[in-house]
């Protein structure tokens, strides 16, 4: 018996060094791949003066182009090849998703399983390129126009520089959108999500010696800087709380008889979790917010007017700034909530398939329990989404730090490395499982079924 079991524990321990070694495999192809985006990143457009592009993005780094820059990497502020980033993408993707929930044919598509899967991919793709053509053409325009201390931006402007400019961003863009599907078939994560996760990353350290410079040099305190690290641990401590908490609804599914069998009678509970809305909301709310201050630092030199005013009034720390922020995440996360998650087809394939929730009646009374609640964890998301974000513009603008920690950047941060992780371990649980599946099924290794004979096989009886 012990020999058994010593050699059942070493065929375990064979499993599990195979399985390694194709996990293994999955993150060195997301690492290559991570390696070969942050290459791309220094790779400068043809005909642009990179000192230009890195004295204008400096001037004007408190808009919605310091906010894509950090997306970015610093591939906008180097006006790359991968300027425009995965964010065509991203646009393309949220503006399918609204479109499923107003066009019929498509909310049809979206019911309709893989295939339909597949079509909502493709119009994604589609839109992602006239997105980017449009976005990559309107930075063509605008390089033209630009003129630092070093001189224009673009030496020798015209239609082929415009050519070779939008030719070269939106084939960044598919290029990075292709090598996202490969990290998400071929590697470990969501392809996508892992690249902006590493464009915001590269940036971190240099924020962090900024912050210890200054400590350096006397502008920020040591006992600053080590409680703001410490509050830096306790805020993302919260936010992995929050995004992993949810809000469990039980379902019940009633028994049904089957000839003198009885079946269902199974109970389970749906999820909803507190933050529904992700990270979505705050970024519609700070791009708003930023286009003033865009438009009027590109009208710089000017004699003031009314954007400069109404640019001065929503500055970074404003008062009128912090409370339009707050009031369009709380729109934007009851917003995209109702978009992403309808109480009454929730309600109504619970019904469907004969599942109710346990002192609810079936129909329209569980719509309305389901949208009660949904509002009440909306309610409690939005007001954490507030906190987040207005803690580093409290650090920046009352105390001056450099690290823009917190906001869309923290959130995605911790969004995506607890999805990575998520998916590491159901690789290895589900290889697990298989390996101790086919052990179980090898004759003489174990209990299982007898392998069923081939068919004009003779079986011979004893």
């Amino acid at each position: 018996m012990a020999s058994a079991a010593e050699q059942l524990a070493a065929n375990l321990n064979l499993g599990v060094l195979s399985r390694a070694t194709e996990l293994k495999k999955r993150i060195w192809f997301t690492l290559g791949a991570l390696i070969v985006y942050r290459i791309g990143t220094y790779v400068p457009v043809p005909g642009v003066d990179t000192a230009v592009m890195a004295e204008i993005l400096q001037q004007h780094g408190g808009g919605i182009l310091g906010m894509f820059d950090m997306f970015t990497g610093g591939a906008l502020g180097r006006m790359t090849v991968f300027a425009l980033n995965i964010m065509p993408y991203i646009s393309a993707s949220i503006i399918v998703q609204l479109m499923t929930a107003a066009i019929p044919s498509w909310e049809a598509l979206k019911k309709e399983g893989e295939s339909g899967r597949k079509k909502l991919n493709q119009h994604t793709r589609y839109l992602t390129v006239l997105i980017a053509f449009f976005q990559a053409y309107g930075i063509t325009v605008g390089l033209e126009g630009m003129r630092g201390s070093f001189g224009a931006a673009v030496p020798d402007p015209g239609w082929f520089f415009r050519i070779s400019c939008v030719t070269t961003l939106v084939g960044g863009t598919m290029f990075l959108m292709w090598l996202g599907e490969q990290i998400t078939a071929r590697g470990v994560g969501n392809g996508i999500s892992l690249i902006i996760f590493a464009g915001i990353v590269a940036n971190l350290p240099h924020a962090l010696v900024a912050t210890l410079e200054l400590g350096r040099t006397g502008a920020l305190s040591t006992f600053f800087i080590i409680f703001f690290l410490l509050a830096a641990v306790g805020i993302i401590a919260a936010v992995v709380f929050i995004e992993r908490a949810q809000r469990r609804i039980p379902v019940q599914y009633p028994k049904r008889q089957v000839g003198n069998r009885m079946f269902g009678g199974d109970s389970t509970h749906l999820p909803l979790k507190i933050n529904t809305a992700g990270v979505i909301p705050p970024i519609f709310a700070s791009s708003l917010l930023l286009l003033p201050a865009t438009f009027s630092g590109f009208a710089a030199g000017q004699e003031e007017t009314w954007l400069t005013r109404i640019a001065q009034l929503l500055a970074h720390g404003q008062p009128l700034y912090m409370a339009l922020y707050v009031a369009l995440i709380i729109f934007f996360a009851f917003f995209y909530t109702a978009v992403v998650f309808n109480p009454q087809e929730t309600a109504d394939n619970l019904k469907k398939y004969g599942g109710f929730v346990p002192g609810i009646r079936p129909g329209a009374a569980t719509a309305e329990y389901f949208d009660r609640v949904l509002t009440r964890l909306t309610l409690v998301g939005a007001v954490y989404l507030c906190v987040i974000c207005l803690i580093p513009e409290i650090l920046i603008s009352s105390y001056g730090v450099p690290f823009y920690f917190g906001g869309t950047s923290l959130l995605i941060i911790v969004s995506v490395t607890m999805d990575t992780v998520a998916q590491v371990q159901s690789h290895l649980f589900a290889h697990q499982y298989e390996g101790l599946i086919k052990k179980a099924r090898v004759p003489g290794r174990g209990p299982g079924p007898a392998p069923m004979p081939q068919r004009g096989a003779v079986v011979r009886r004893r």
